[in-house]
């Protein structure tokens, strides 16, 4: 049986006609820079995370970068995140001459650890200099927003959420003594996200967004990604090219509609699987440790809350190296997401951060693989995976 670890024409076909349309439409209309394509999907995006406002931009990437852009971070800031991401969320932050200042990650939900921002920020000569706070909603769950944010409000430092994996997910905040399910992006002062085709909401290309209720902020964004254009060729500030395509707006908007279906329908996978690495034994005997929801049991009453995403479906394996090797001689489709973690990265050879050890992400880089998750996997599909799992470690 092959199982690719995404199949994305599994997901096109049913809505083909749709989006051939809305191409079709974006074409005969000739407005192909910004227009009403853009600001159709940014109200859209605004109203589905809950924000005032929507910003579409270039890339996550760009998303990113424009945000920091945004908030004056410059040339030898401190910008605190986790070693534990895609290159992206620290890229971002040098490009601007900042440098990364690291906190390591949970074990359980791979995001960063509150405790560990708390250490630093103990340490009020660092704490001064630290410009941004940066957390990542790794793999479609929510890093902790609560005491990350009451930490970032004591300290005065703005959160920029890195939602890249995570449009859709929720996190369950107290607000005088009842929870609100607040969505990935709306907690921070800005919240980044990307449409890179294999996200959940994929578009066909490059593409990403920006949400937040900061009018200012939203303001300078929507200069910045103009190149600080305020009228034609007065410019107010240094910006670049970081506007949202118009084809890739008019497809997701056809997409975002569906979304919340195929977030479900990942969650029911991983649910599966859940089950049946417990059927097999695997997960008694040490040899897979499956991802841990942990607001999961907070969203039991509230029906259609997308406590995680599951952008991926990530495992904690013994042997990982060997098990993506004999998974790949089966036609099932792995991935290992981060095998380097930021701080071990050679562009940063000779920085602080680079001569600190983060044995958790670490670890995380050492042991984990990723398996396919997409919607359209049928159960067949899943036992088929967890069988050949079940050889390699019974073998």
């Amino acid at each position: 049986m092959n199982i690719p670890l995404l199949d994305l024409k599994a997901q096109l076909d049913p809505i083909h006609a749709e989006i051939m349309a809305a191409i079709a439409a974006t074409v005969d209309s000739t407005c192909y820079i910004m227009g009403p394509q853009i600001e159709l999907f940014e109200k859209n995006v605004a109203d589905y995370c809950g924000t005032k406002t929507a910003i579409g931009v270039s890339s996550g990437t760009d998303a990113l970068l424009a945000s920091l852009m945004a908030l004056g971070v410059g040339r030898d800031d401190l910008v605190l995140t986790t070693p534990y991401s895609f290159f992206a969320t620290m890229g971002s932050i040098l490009r601007l001459g900042a440098l990364p200042v690291f906190a390591d990650i949970d074990p359980v939900t791979y995001n960063i650890d509150p405790r560990q921002v708390a250490a630093l920020l103990a340490d009020t000569a660092l704490a001064a200099k630290i410009k941004a706070i940066l957390p990542v909603h790794l793999f479609g769950q929510c890093a902790a927003m609560g005491p990350l944010l009451q930490m970032a409000e004591e300290h005065h430092i703005p959160v920029v959420e890195d939602a890249a994996q995570a449009i859709g997910a929720v996190y369950p905040r107290m607000v005088d003594g009842a929870v609100q399910w607040q969505r990935a992006g709306s907690m921070g002062v800005c919240g980044c996200f990307s449409f890179f085709p294999s996200k959940n909401l994929g578009g066909m290309g490059d593409g990403g967004m920006v949400v937040s209720n900061n009018d200012k902020l939203a303001g300078d964004l929507k200069l910045i990604r103009v190149h600080g254009d305020i009228s034609k060729y007065q410019h107010a500030v240094v910006g670049g090219n970081f506007r949202l395509d118009a084809m890739q707006a008019a497809i997701l908007n056809v997409k975002l509609p569906y979304l919340p279906a195929w977030h479900a329908a990942r969650r029911q996978n991983a649910t599966l699987y859940n089950a049946l690495f417990k059927e097999s034994g695997l997960v008694a005997a040490g040899f897979v440790t499956p991802p841990a929801a942990i607001y999961q049991e907070m969203a039991t009453a509230a029906k259609g809350v997308d406590y995680h995403i599951y952008n991926q479906y990530v495992l904690r394996v013994k042997n990982r190296d060997g098990l993506r090797d004999f998974l790949q001689q089966q036609s099932i489709g792995v991935a290992v997401y981060y095998p380097i973690p930021l701080h071990k990265q050679k562009c940063i050879d000779g920085l602080p951060a680079s001569r600190l050890a983060f044995p958790e992400a670490e670890k995380a880089a050492a042991e984990t693989i990723a398996l396919p998750i997409y919607p359209e996997l049928t159960s067949d599909m899943q036992e088929y995976v967890v069988d050949r799992i079940s050889a390699f470690y019974n073998k």
